[in-house]
């Protein structure tokens, strides 16, 4: 247990996080939605009822929808884009590994099946991880409109106006300034990233280059 443990930590320790910050959204949102309704002389809801509003639901695909957008870009982006001197860039003038054609790769025991298999198995395998990040995306994005367009309508019945559709909510400036906001945020932070790792070094981490390599150097 303890092998499989520490073979398993960087993606244990994460969802362990996850969890831990979206249990305290859960239970501070509840907390923060409660106070409004009874500003509004509404009443307030418990943890469980919470999870059912538009304001849970949008809070947290506005949020999802932006990170499997960034990550899938950055993956798409990083098979075509370079940036000299930067670990999170493939090397230039050379082939990367990740370049291989997997058609012309010797088959073992332990070549993934769809790679075995050949056809439309590999075609989609080799695209599979910007796919299912991209459907990540599409599906929060949507749960996201459906969210708000719910947060939306309890806000406009408060004041006695007229409810909207799902699609109409998505033509109207505060969902795509809830988009945006997020949006922007992730490409920063990529793009700090990307610069920094050029100039600056974390020894240990395979995000950083070796700490005594020189800046021009490129890739891992």
């Amino acid at each position: 247990m303890r092998t499989w443990a520490k073979e398993h930590g960087l993606l244990l320790v994460n969802a362990g996080l996850f969890l831990s910050f979206f249990a305290g959204m859960i239970l501070s949102g509840a907390a923060a939605y409660s106070e409004e309704q009874a500003e509004h002389g509404q009443p307030g809801v418990t943890v469980v009822e919470y999870l059912s509003t538009g304001n849970f639901v949008e809070a947290t695909f506005e949020n999802w929808e932006s990170e499997f957008l960034q990550m899938g870009m950055y993956v798409v982006l990083t098979v075509f884009l370079f940036q000299k001197g930067s670990s999170e860039s493939k090397p230039m003038g050379k082939e990367a590994p990740q370049d291989q054609d997997p058609r012309n790769a010797a088959i073992k025991d332990s070549t993934p099946w769809p790679v075995k298999r050949g056809g439309i198995w590999l075609k989609v395998y080799e695209h599979s991880l910007s796919l299912l990040l991209f459907l990540l995306f599409i599906a929060s994005f949507s749960a996201h409109a459906m969210g708000g367009a719910a947060a939306y309508n309890d806000e406009q019945q408060s004041h006695g106006e007229a409810t909207v559709g799902v699609l109409e909510f998505m033509g109207t400036s505060q969902f795509w300034f809830e988009s945006f906001q997020n949006w922007q945020s992730e490409f920063l932070a990529v793009a700090v990233l990307v610069g920094a790792s050029v100039y600056l070094r974390e020894r240990g981490s395979p995000e950083s280059k070796p700490v005594a390599e020189p800046h021009y150097e490129t890739g891992t």
